[in-house]
């Protein structure tokens, strides 16, 4: 048995993440993934605390944050345990070639990792982090070999494979499927903001 404890604040975070995917009426192949992810982390692995970092679609987080803490219950504790890890994240951009990613998505995007590879929680199962859009940016097709599980805090927009775009809606969920290309996108004039989580037995 691990001897490792986590720190409140992430514990808190990710307890309200099973909660809010859990409660969203997921698809079974979402629910399976979801208890693939949350068994692995049931053995936590030491925390790394570093000084955080921004980048200027960071301007956007409070008012992302604010549908999710409006509709209260799960995703308020989602909501608001992201702020509190805050000011430990470190945000960076997805680099590389963009050919189907908006004009604006360089600096109208970032992404941080809370649990997996630099994460506050360095490991390599299980990936735990957000995505946060601008408004009216779309972020590029892109596809990966682990499974992954989307939590929506926004309004937004997802594709995946040659299916037509869909609007999960707050609170709502969206999986991709081992490989299969997707795409997200923010709705008009408003930030997005999604928790992912990827799980990678070849790593457990």
């Amino acid at each position: 048995m691990s001897t490792i404890e986590r720190s409140p604040a992430l514990q808190g975070f990710l307890d309200a993440v099973k909660h809010a995917v859990e409660t969203g009426a997921p698809r079974p192949e979402t629910q399976a993934c979801l208890r693939r992810i949350f068994a692995a982390l049931a053995t936590p692995k030491p925390e790394t605390i570093g000084d955080g970092a921004r980048l200027p679609a960071c301007d956007f987080l409070d008012a992302a944050l604010e549908p999710a803490i409006r509709r209260g219950g799960p995703l308020k504790q989602v909501a608001l345990g992201i702020a509190g890890l805050a000011p430990l994240l470190s945000w960076d951009r997805r680099e590389g070639a963009a050919p189907t990613a908006s004009e604006s998505f360089r600096d109208g995007h970032a992404n941080t990792m809370i649990v997996g590879p630099e994460g506050i929680e360095d490991r390599r199962d299980v990936w735990v982090g957000l995505s946060l859009l601008a408004p009216d940016v779309r972020y590029p097709d892109h596809n990966h070999s682990p499974e992954e599980i989307y939590l929506v805090l926004t309004d937004g927009r997802f594709r995946h494979g040659d299916d037509d775009w869909e609007t999960p809606g707050i609170g709502g969920t969206f999986h991709n499927k081992p490989g299969i290309v997707h795409a997200m996108a923010s709705s008009g004039h408003s930030p997005f903001l999604a928790v992912w989580c990827l799980f990678d037995p070849r790593a457990t």
